[in-house]
């Protein structure tokens, strides 16, 4: 993080710093994971080549490095992250049976598969942000608009670049969205993960936002409630304690800005 002369893609004043740096993501991970797995493509690659039971956190670490130096890393930090995590992916492929059971053929690389978790991971970070904190620098459009430049890294063709470009996007997968006894068993293990004491008292409570946040029609085709209880409210108290043991700003903003400090007629 603190390697490279440069602010990288984005900045300090961006969108996808505000959003990206904000405790909100652990529920916006919550809620990328819930609405990817509706994708029988996305779920097959995830079911049949990931190790999501025997090391979930191993899992999700990779996620937040990948995460951490896209929005904070230098250009070529970033660049390479993306290189990396496509190299991973290049040898997941397989089959899987659509919503009205057709065989296709999948690749974890196809830029239809790469729009798809590019736009849900988009819609499922901005939509945890703006519940629990409110509109990010530049709005919606500006953070979708931003973090298309994650997109194209990952190599998806025209991701959207502004939320209603987000939502069209993500309406015209609808038609392939399905939810299957294998997208029933990820949603059970992604309701109760075998976690570390600490984390397995706050987890509920992050879940339940996740799910709270959800757009009603992916709510309903998971098969989930929205909680009685205050999720948001209760979520909201949660990550505030927790912005006050690890402060205002996360580690990954602080190397960022150590990095640009250093960069020729910079300061942050």
């Amino acid at each position: 993080m603190e390697r490279g002369d440069d602010e990288g893609f984005f900045g300090p004043e961006s969108a996808s710093w505000a959003v990206n740096g904000s405790l909100t993501t652990f529920v916006g991970g919550i809620r990328a994971l819930l609405i990817q797995l509706l994708h029988p493509g996305a779920l097959a690659g995830v079911y049949d080549h990931s190790r999501f039971r025997s090391d979930p956190l191993g899992r999700l670490n990779r996620t937040i490095a990948w995460l951490a130096l896209t929005t904070f890393g230098s250009r070529e930090a970033a660049t390479d992250a993306a290189a990396h995590v496509r190299r991973i992916h290049q040898p997941v492929h397989g089959t899987y049976a659509t919503a009205t059971n057709e065989e296709r053929s999948y690749s974890a690389n196809d830029s239809d598969l790469s729009l798809w978790v590019h736009a849900a991971f988009t819609t499922a970070f901005l939509g945890a942000f703006t519940a629990l904190r409110g509109n990010p620098p530049g709005g919606r459009d500006g953070y979708v608009s931003e973090w298309a430049v994650a997109g194209r890294l990952m190599g998806v063709d025209d991701p959207p670049r502004d939320y209603a470009e987000l939502i069209a996007v993500m309406r015209s997968f609808d038609h392939d969205l399905t939810f299957d006894e294998r997208a029933a068993d990820v949603a059970h293990f992604l309701r109760r993960p075998p976690l570390p004491l600490p984390y397995r008292l706050i987890y509920p409570v992050l879940f339940g936002a996740a799910v709270a946040t959800l757009p009603v029609g992916y709510r309903a085709l998971l098969g989930l409630k929205r909680p009685k209880w205050p999720a948001i409210t209760l979520t909201r108290v949660t990550l505030a304690l927790a912005a006050v043991a690890v402060g205002p700003r996360s580690p990954s903003e602080r190397a960022a800005r150590d990095r640009i400090s250093r960069s020729p007629g910079q300061s942050v």
